[in-house]
């Protein structure tokens, strides 16, 4: 009876020692996105004026919405055409990476601090493309990739995929994004 109490012990204390070593550390030390942009070698460009009557985010108590961007180079160019057309699935990819690049320089320019971002809600991702096009996921998995290397769990989102048959100055990529944060 004692040898069995002892077994049950020792599993129960194995398992607290496991909880307490692995899994709280992940809830109390949350990911520090400006250490990770750093380690991953991104470098923010300064936030785009919106070219039309809008403005780049509202917020909404600790909502934070953000209008649609494209991706836009540090030269000011853009990435063009369709995927699919133009584009090969992997550049669209790329494109939806620099798209939330831009995205993150907005959240920047927004809350002075990326680390205030309490979670990324929803994104919605905007392909151009052709009818036939049909791996809309797969493009946007570079902006999606993205949100979750710098924010870790916090990036992980609600997203939309879609086609469009045209974006604004043929761009190939737009997402808007709607962001919880510190209040």
């Amino acid at each position: 009876m004692t040898t069995k109490f002892n077994s049950n012990k020792t599993s129960v204390m194995k398992k607290l020692y496991f909880i307490l070593l692995v899994v709280l550390p992940g809830f109390c030390f949350s990911q520090n996105a400006e250490e990770k942009l750093k380690e991953l070698k991104i470098e923010l460009p300064t936030a785009q004026t919106p070219k039309a009557n809008y403005v780049n985010a509202v917020r909404v108590g600790n909502l934070l919405f953000l209008a649609g961007k494209g991706p836009t180079h540090p030269d000011g160019t853009n990435t063009t055409g369709k995927v699919g057309v133009d584009l090969t699935v992997e550049q669209g990819y790329e494109a939806a990476r620099l798209t939330g690049i831009n995205q993150l320089a907005v959240l920047k320019a927004e809350l002075g601090d990326l680390n205030k971002v309490k979670r990324i809600v929803k994104v919605l991702g905007m392909i151009n493309s052709s009818p036939e096009f049909t791996e809309h996921s797969k493009v946007m998995n570079g902006y999606s990739d993205l949100m979750v290397q710098v924010f870790g769990e916090k990036g992980k989102h609600a997203r939309s995929s879609v086609g469009m048959c045209s974006l604004p100055f043929g761009i190939a990529v737009e997402v808007e994004m709607v962001v919880e944060v510190e209040d």
